[in-house]
């Protein structure tokens, strides 16, 4: 990870993004957004496949692919690859908790990576690829820690490794290009070098 005075300075003004979701047509992809629906950030690898995890869930309402954990403010997608900015790549998810609860996307979150890899995701190495939980609020906090306690009982009982998922503050997500958002629903046949453990969380 880079210090903040050996980071790149990246630039003032955000990444060009589109307005609307392409798998949720007219559903927009930066605030505001519908009343009552809540937030969350996580980072599992690559940042295509983990966003289609999080689109096929009921009750999402938009996700959006970005860099967060960082230093360089609105980084650009090479300057991410570099390693010197400290960004993670993640997924906002913004959802209807009536529907989808804070648990169900953390369900989604262990089961669909292997949160045990350090800095890379598979055959996808570097900084940007580690696994990253970031939370708003006490409550989040408390959940995300319950369910990586059980998820690594779950690892142990299969003679697993430590988790090295690290669980954050809510960091400034930046948004990333036009091009990588919703990737796979764009390139049905593009690569996701997404792959979880084939473990289940279990109930909490």
């Amino acid at each position: 990870m880079r210090e903040e005075k050996q980071a790149l300075l990246g630039r003032s003004e955000g990444i060009e993004t589109p307005e609307t979701h392409a798998v949720f047509y007219k559903h927009v992809l930066q605030p505001p957004f519908p009343k009552g629906y809540k937030t969350a950030v996580f980072g599992l690898g690559c940042f295509w496949g983990a966003e289609r995890k999080f689109w096929q869930l009921s009750g999402v309402y938009s996700t959006a692919v970005g860099y967060a954990g960082g230093i360089t403010p609105n980084p650009s997608y090479e300057e991410v690859c570099s390693g010197q900015t400290g960004h993670n790549e993640v997924v906002l998810v913004v959802y209807d908790e009536a529907i989808t609860s804070y648990v169900d996307l953390l369900r989604v979150f262990w089961e669909s990576h292997d949160p045990t890899q350090g800095m890379q995701q598979g055959n996808d190495k570097g900084t940007q690829y580690r696994s990253g939980v970031y939370y708003q609020t006490e409550e989040e906090l408390n959940v995300a820690n319950q369910t990586k306690s059980i998820f690594q009982q779950v690892l142990d009982r299969a003679g697993g490794r430590l988790i090295t998922t690290e669980v954050l503050p809510m960091p400034t997500f930046y948004y990333a290009e036009h091009y990588h958002q919703q990737y796979l629903a764009k390139n049905p046949n593009g690569y996701c070098g997404l792959g979880g453990t084939g473990l289940k969380l279990g109930p909490l």
